[in-house]
């Protein structure tokens, strides 16, 4: 099911979000899981840090791609080097690949997947995607795992907010004036998933960053 969010149906959200319920069925969640597995030992979770206060996230994350968003003392950037080891970032699986032509429509492929995975405490708060030199490509995002309260608003941080429910499998993407909308994750509800074996929740986030040629 594809969720549309205009007019009354959602008041803070600005055109161009979509919420698609059950995206996924639940072997293809599997067979992604065993890729994101290959992934992780790659390129293994760690703990980023804020800018400037050094504050630690209460997510863990990882990319995979050409290129990975990282944020430490010194900043937001991508960059093609993994902070921990220094490695290159493994590439992206081909099913990401296929569900941003199927879900996106854009053109040029995306460059960059983070990985964030989220413990029964983790949370997200309000904040916009605007690292990204490309803002005409939408953002997709996938959840796998435990269910999450998703909150979205409109493009300036005082604007009204609504809570979604987001299940394993689903999908978001912000595209058209969404794209620049602020947005996170409340909590999650642990225990609401079997999908992964450690339990909690992992949210991909596919993101095209330079601009298209």
């Amino acid at each position: 099911m594809c969720v549309t969010y205009t007019g009354r149906e959602a008041m803070s959200a600005p055109s161009g979000f979509r919420h698609i319920a059950g995206a996924l069925d639940r072997k293809a969640q599997e067979n992604l899981c065993l890729e994101i597995a290959e992934v992780l030992r790659s390129a293994p979770l760690y703990t980023p840090t804020m800018p400037r206060s050094g504050k630690p996230f209460s997510v863990r994350m990882t990319n995979c791609g050409p290129l990975g968003w990282v944020s430490d003392k010194s900043g937001y950037r991508y960059q093609q080097a993994q902070p921990v080891s220094g490695n290159p970032w493994p590439p992206m699986p081909e099913q990401l690949l296929g569900l941003w032509q199927e879900f996106t429509g854009f053109a040029a492929p995306p460059e960059a997947c983070l990985v964030n995975w989220y413990g029964p405490k983790a949370k997200l708060g309000l904040h916009v995607d605007a690292d990204e030199a490309e803002t005409q490509a939408p953002v997709l995002s996938l959840s796998l795992g435990d269910d999450a309260w998703f909150r979205i608003g409109g493009l300036q941080r005082r604007d009204p907010t609504e809570r979604i429910l987001l299940k394993s499998g689903d999908i978001v993407v912000l595209g058209g004036e969404a794209r620049l909308a602020y947005h996170g994750i409340d909590r999650i509800q642990p225990g609401t998933s079997d999908l992964l074996a450690e339990h909690g929740r992992f949210n991909l986030t596919l993101r095209r960053v330079n601009v298209a040629n």
